[in-house]
């Protein structure tokens, strides 16, 4: 079940960011409602991950999926950078989330 909250609480960590995006292009209630609850959200999910997998490889799995969530909705929606370099380290993060799923 652990995993499973830490890959929620990445998820609402990209709404957070998302959130945080949208507050700084148009201040309006709903985009401090999408951060604040987006982050709430995100917080309550990788505390609970934490009461079964060590908080290392949550911390990491969680920034990872934060990371590269992110970087893809601004490239998919925002009109972000599509550097080659950009995503080979996607990539990279990516791969180092995996591998750290695979050894825990």
């Amino acid at each position: 079940m652990g995993w499973i909250f830490l890959i929620l609480a990445g998820v609402f960590e990209v709404v957070g960011v998302t959130g945080l995006n949208l507050i700084t292009r148009k201040k309006s209630v709903s985009s401090y409602l999408i951060f604040v609850v987006g982050l709430a959200c995100s917080f309550t999910f990788l505390s609970l991950s934490m009461q079964s997998l060590p908080m290392g490889t949550a911390y990491a799995i969680w920034t990872g999926i934060g990371t590269v969530g992110s970087g893809l909705v601004g490239i998919l929606f925002y009109g972000e950078s599509k550097s080659i370099l950009r995503i080979i380290f996607m990539a990279m993060v990516l791969s180092a989330a995996i591998g750290l799923k695979l050894i825990s």
